[in-house]
């Protein structure tokens, strides 16, 4: 017997060293099949085609949702870099003059618009600070994020294959999942994987569903304030909503696109505070809040789980760690603390 368990470790170890590359995109795999498989049970209910196609045209559905807001992003990117590239060119020809909205900042709008004077109204002066700019690091930056993005994508293609295959087995693989969690740790391991699995799906769809709100709330105020291409920015806000910060970053370029387009200083500041009030209340009430409930967890264990697993294991812990919180809660309430039954004498 120490034998086997001595061998059973070793292979496990061996095999988890051997898929440690692939482990993200098999994790998040996991999670996006334990989270879709009732709308995919639904879903193949009304394909007669058989389990792989129904896992296939579900899979490409999924494929379609995650990319194209991905797809806009990178689109959006682009062609702010075609703008960037003509600021360039025209500050190199004739400098750029210091633009209204520099002197409408409540902070350091004087500083600011002297060395915008001094560095890029000028041409020479433009030019000879545009020569202070090292290509050569931004070259190097630019080849580094594009391979980082092709690993990405290829990763993502990746789980996508694996969710297709854990969507077509999945009845198969849940059934010897839990006779393997009930041989080592008998009916308990089977109520620890549910509330596992409740975990996940809370945890998910609480992200998607917060992200969602905060989304359509700041694109309203996008819309009020006047925001150039609202409508885009409401679509990239509820995408990067997210992710850690994702948010930020969408609603202070609006506020900044806002200003520099002729819009008021005030209306601007609404976007970036109004975006602010809506991202904190989420993030830091409503989300824990559904997190919590939906995985059974106190508002404290869900806060610590979503942020604290940001902080371990980076993105995938923010569903990681409300998984992990609510397996150490299943373990401390009904294996330490459960009743134990006596029999007691007829």
């Amino acid at each position: 017997m120490n034998a086997r368990i001595a061998l059973a470790l070793a292979l496990a170890a061996l095999g988890l060293w051997t898929a440690a590359g692939f482990l993200p995109a098999l994790i998040w795999a996991a999670i996006l099949a334990t989270t879709l498989w009732p709308l995919y049970t639904t879903f193949a209910q009304r394909i007669a085609s058989g389990p792989s196609a129904a896992a296939l045209i579900f899979t490409l559905i999924v494929a379609l949702v995650l990319f194209t807001p991905m797809a806009l992003a990178i689109y959006q990117i682009a062609e702010q870099g075609d703008v960037l590239v003509g600021w360039v060119k025209r500050a190199g020809e004739s400098g750029v003059e210091v633009p209204d909205w520099l002197a409408r900042l409540p902070i350091a709008a004087e500083s600011l618009q002297q060395w915008w004077r001094n560095n890029l109204s000028d041409p020479k002066a433009a030019t000879a600070w545009l020569k202070t700019v090292n290509m050569d690091d931004a070259s190097n930056l630019l080849r580094t994020f594009g391979a980082q993005l092709l690993h990405r994508l290829f990763l993502m293609f990746f789980s996508l294959v694996a969710g297709f295959v854990l969507l077509r087995n999945g009845r198969l693989l849940a059934s010897r999942f839990l006779e393997t969690c009930d041989k080592l740790f008998g009916e308990a391991g089977e109520g620890l994987m549910e509330k596992m699995v409740d975990a996940t799906r809370g945890t998910v769809n609480g992200t998607v569903l917060v992200a969602a709100g905060e989304g359509l709330l700041i694109g309203v105020g996008y819309l009020i304030a006047g925001v150039p291409n609202a409508i885009i920015f409401t679509i990239l806000t509820t995408a990067l909503a997210m992710l850690p910060f994702g948010a930020w970053v969408a609603f202070s370029a609006a506020a900044l696109m806002l200003a520099s387009n002729g819009g008021s200083e005030l209306a601007a500041a609404g976007v970036f505070f109004w975006g602010a009030i809506v991202m904190f209340a989420g993030d830091h009430f409503v989300w824990p809040t559904l997190v919590g409930d939906s995985a059974r967890l106190p508002f404290l264990l869900a806060f610590v789980g979503i942020f604290g697993g940001l902080t371990a294991f980076g993105l995938l812990g923010l569903f990681l760690g409300p998984v992990i919180m609510a397996a150490l809660m299943v373990v401390w309430r009904e294996w330490i603390f459960r009743p134990v039954v006596s029999d007691t004498a007829a």
